[in-house]
């Protein structure tokens, strides 16, 4: 059982150590089979910033909330590749999860997954994780607690199966105790995606997080396994007010990075301590990460390798793989190029979306 959540979330602390700076390189080649070691030892923007292997709190807000009294120049980058690291403090050990509730949710396509929420002790967001199949359960749900009852424990989500009308007790059926033994299950598939209401929720074609979420969801429902640890920390971990002035600032010329460090925030303030932790209570010890960043795959690892990447499962944009109903135009083309040659993602650029690139930057 995890100690008492605290009422307010934990302050921000000065942080131990600087973090490393991401250089602006831009990323190789990089096969599934390659491990996070042989990652970040053959690139230097794959260096993991200490920051992201234990955060201390996943932030309600950065500081610096006032809108900059400087104008720039529309293609003119008025700050530093060099301010591009990540300001959140350290812990020693991974944040303490426990899961409240599951549900059961049935989905469009007949298939169904279970929607778990967490509580932390660093901080008072409703963080999830979106399991599909049956074979992934969450030990901190699972576990007993003090004085409850069976109906209890089903209402909570810890129980086995099916719920039916009329069903009286949590654990497994008869039936399914004298089944046979089930086969191992494949290294799950799982996605750290962190929140993004614009993207997912309001239409937006600058970027193509609602369009990744999506994609996550049809892979591991087709595979009958897989994990979606879903992060409350929008506009990478600035907040939803910020992030709306970051896309005002793009509108005057300059790119995703450029408009949050105008805005006197990281490039990238999220962190994945929590991922790390809910993936434990899991029981997931070695995954396939869906990802196209590098410092993702070391920092999902944890500060002592609690979790083993086994392979980097890239995410192609649908358009660049020809395939319809992805997010299209040039909005969504130069986010994508900014990830890619300012934050290390890496990403496979069709032939043809890269001589537009070229001809819209006049390379």
């Amino acid at each position: 059982m995890m100690g008492p959540i605290p009422d307010q979330a934990v302050g921000v602390h000065e942080p131990t150590s600087p973090a490393k700076p991401v250089s602006s390189t831009k990323s190789p080649s990089f096969s599934p089979e390659t491990s996070s070691s042989d990652l970040l030892s053959t690139n230097s923007n794959a260096e993991v910033p200490p920051c992201l292997l234990s955060p201390a709190f996943t932030p309600p807000s950065t500081p610096g909330t006032s809108t900059p009294r400087t104008s720039t120049q529309a293609g003119v980058l008025s700050t530093h590749d060099q301010d591009l690291n990540i300001q959140s403090s350290l812990l020693e050990t991974l944040p303490e999860v426990e899961c409240q509730v599951r549900a059961r949710i049935p989905m469009n396509n007949g298939r169904q997954f279970f929607l778990y929420l967490y509580r932390n002790n660093i901080d008072n967001k409703e963080h999830l994780a979106i399991v599909f199949g049956d074979t992934i359960r969450s030990k901190s749900l699972d576990a007993p607690r003090q004085h409850e009852t069976e109906m209890d424990r089903m209402t909570r989500g810890a129980y086995t199966g099916r719920l039916f009308p009329g069903r009286t007790a949590s654990g497994p059926e008869p039936s399914s105790q004298s089944s046979t033994q089930q086969a191992a299950t494949p290294i799950p598939l799982v996605r750290i995606h962190s929140e993004c209401y614009t993207g997912e929720t309001a239409w937006s074609a600058r970027c193509d997080c609602g369009e990744q979420l999506d994609e996550a969801a049809r892979l591991m429902s087709a595979e009958g396994n897989g994990v979606v640890v879903y992060l409350r920390q929008e506009g990478r971990g600035i907040g939803l007010a910020e992030k709306l002035k970051a896309y005002n600032l793009q509108d005057l010329g300059n790119d995703t990075v450029t408009a949050n460090l105008l805005l006197r925030h990281p490039a990238d303030a999220r962190s994945y301590g929590l991922a790390t932790s809910i993936l434990l209570d899991l029981g997931l010890s070695t995954i396939r990460l869906l990802t196209n960043n590098p410092v993702k795959v070391a920092a999902v690892e944890g500060p002592n390798k609690e979790i083993l990447v086994k392979e980097r499962v890239p995410m192609v944009p649908l358009a660049w793989k020809g395939i319809k109903g992805g997010i299209t135009g040039t909005e969504i083309n130069d986010y994508l190029n900014t990830k890619i040659n300012r934050m290390g993602h890496m990403i496979p650029v069709p032939q043809q979306q890269q001589e537009s690139h070229e001809q819209h930057s006049g390379i």
